[in-house]
């Protein structure tokens, strides 16, 4: 059942991939670009000792794939999830069929996954391509792209269930998407912040992945590190695959 819901938005996003590549390939491109090589030229002029001696665009690199993953991950479980119940009722004429709450969710979720992979393979492409990866290991970068888009994605349909009103989206974005985009360690070393919004940044997903998968990048990423870093997006996103569970049954089942 979970398969099937899965081809239904494949077939949907066969006719709609085009008005995703601005968003999904140009936008991360266009700003490792920016970042990498426009302010890392400024950076780079003034040293890099405090980046690990490793250029900017080697450093902000990975932290972008991060980023995508993370980008991808909300945006396609917020309005697409939310529209799905309020304004094109799709899961209502998925549940008319043999689907369960359950398998409409899990199906939704594989596609946003493989949504954050197909972005993730093409960003690391260029990313190799122009640079930004100093170790073979940054292969492994596109699975912890992906586990962190789930991190996110999962707890954000969950909650998108919950929600009568699209309004509430503007919050998540504003004050979650973007002040962790700032300060997980993205743009500039976690040491900048003060102790305690560094603590605070510990405590976030994106840091666990921009870690992760910088880590991986460089080749600096230590088991200990990696262990604790999969474990931690694994249980946000378990958690998240649970609540979409609960949310998805009791919306659905009128």
């Amino acid at each position: 059942m979970t398969i099937r819901a899965l081809a239904y938005w494949l077939t949907v996003y066969k006719r709609t991939w085009r008005a995703s590549i601005w968003s999904s390939f140009l936008g991360p491109l266009l700003y490792l670009g920016a970042m990498g090589f426009g302010l890392g030229s400024l950076v780079n002029a003034h040293g890099t000792a405090q980046l690990g001696g490793v250029t900017y665009l080697q450093f902000v690199g990975p932290a972008i794939l991060a980023v995508q993953a993370m980008q991808t991950g909300i945006m396609e479980s917020t309005y697409p999830v939310f529209g799905s119940v309020k304004w094109n009722k799709t899961y209502y004429a998925a549940q008319a069929t043999p689907l369960t709450p359950a398998g409409i969710f899990r199906g939704h979720l594989l596609f946003n996954a493989a949504r954050i992979t197909m972005n993730s393979a093409v960003y690391l492409i260029v990313m190799w391509a122009f640079g930004a990866a100093r170790s073979p290991w940054v292969i492994l970068g596109l699975p912890a792209a992906t586990l962190l888009g789930l991190a996110f994605a999962a707890p954000t349909a969950a909650w998108a269930m919950t929600l009568k009103s699209e309004a509430s989206f503007n919050y998540l974005f504003r004050f979650g998407m973007i002040p962790l985009m700032l300060f997980s360690a993205t743009f500039f070393p976690l040491s900048r912040l003060p102790g305690w919004l560094r603590l605070v940044a510990y405590a976030t997903p994106l840091w666990h992945g921009v870690a992760l998968c910088r880590g991986l990048s460089l080749g600096t990423l230590t088991a200990g590190s990696a262990v604790i870093h999969v474990g931690y997006l694994a249980i946000l996103a378990g958690i998240g695959v649970w609540a979409g569970g609960v949310t998805y049954r009791r919306r659905l089942y009128v």
